[in-house]
């Protein structure tokens, strides 16, 4: 993902949310609507998820230090984890918790016409907010579904948005529909009801988040085709013969590390074999430039060694041998 996209449409999603906050708290202080209440806190909630995406992207351009000697990369994954325990605690729990006491103590709306502009209002924003994280996602997913987009994205602010804003838009058609039943029957317990939604809709959309972006935090690996165009890269058919096995890990959304144990001829010298690995460098490079850094073991490929399978001890965890490797 591109910085700049990601940061339009973070500063779009940010600029509607707190204009929708401060709009739907006076709507509650003039109606006493617990749904306004609850969407006004969603908002605000909202806004200061932005403001750690923000946080987040700028704290990882830092350079990169002896005690953190790949950078800080993975500062955006943790706070886009972050976001995910402001949503589902302040938004979601929040609401869930307002709902049940309006239920329990229902009352009539004051002034329906503040709640009702209000959230008018907020969908026309909010529609916006999310057309601008459209705009700028659709520039990177390519053929992938919105889902696999979502699953897929190795860089947590635009899934974060677009979440956020899809959750916001269907929570406002909650929140109207409760206002509206409590005003067409007369019975507050409606806007309640509709609280109640809007806080399992936030919870569901914060468990989502934080099940994506604790994948990237323990470290997940470049996508297929990164993976397909690296191997292409390493072997020249003369000196690097091909790939024996190969771990590749984001250590944030555009920065990758690769490390690679390669098989070149026995009767190769130590120059050449120098030689063709930096020539490998350079193209794996050219090939993926989010490739940062770059780790390559020669060896002599063996037939007999390979026919034993991948070694337990060669990755942490147990085995995970790569499809493409010998």
């Amino acid at each position: 993902m591109s910085a700049s996209g990601g940061t339009r449409a973070i500063v779009a999603a940010l600029g509607a949310n707190l204009a929708i906050a401060a709009s739907k708290f006076v709507a509650f202080a003039f109606s006493g609507s617990s749904s306004m209440l609850a969407e006004g806190v969603h908002s605000l909630a909202d806004s200061g998820n932005q403001f750690l995406l923000l946080v987040g992207g700028k704290k990882a351009q830092r350079e990169a230090t002896p005690q953190h000697p790949f950078g800080y990369g993975r500062e955006r994954f943790i706070y886009a984890f972050l976001v995910s325990i402001v949503l589902f605690s302040i938004g979601g729990m929040f609401a869930i918790y307002e709902g049940y006491e309006k239920v329990r103590h229902p009352h009539d709306l004051e002034h329906w016409y503040w709640p009702v502009g209000v959230l008018f209002f907020a969908i026309i924003a909010e529609g916006f907010s999310f057309r601008t994280a459209i705009k700028e996602s659709n520039e990177l997913r390519g053929k992938l579904s919105w889902a696999q987009f979502i699953r897929r994205a190795k860089a947590p602010e635009l899934p974060v948005v677009l979440l956020e804003d899809f959750g916001a838009l269907i929570g406002l058609v909650l929140a109207l529909g409760g206002v509206g039943l409590a005003l067409l029957t007369g019975d507050g317990i409606w806007d309640g009801i509709g609280t109640v939604c809007i806080g399992v809709l936030l919870v569901l959309i914060a468990l989502v988040l934080a099940a994506e972006t604790k994948s990237l935090l323990l470290g997940e690996a470049a996508g297929i085709e990164d993976v397909k165009k690296i191997e292409a890269a390493i072997v020249d058919g003369h000196t690097v013969t091909g790939v024996i096995h190969m771990r590749t890990l984001h250590l944030g959304p555009e920065e990758l590390l690769v490390a690679a144990k390669i098989a070149v001829q026995h009767d190769d010298t130590a120059t050449e074999v120098a030689t063709a690995i930096n020539a490998a460098e350079a193209r794996i490079r050219a090939a993926v430039p989010i490739a940062r850094a770059i780790y390559l073991e020669p060896d002599i490929y063996s037939e007999a060694e390979a026919a034993k399978g991948p070694d337990p001890e060669a990755t942490p965890g147990g085995p995970t041998p790569h499809p493409a490797g010998h």
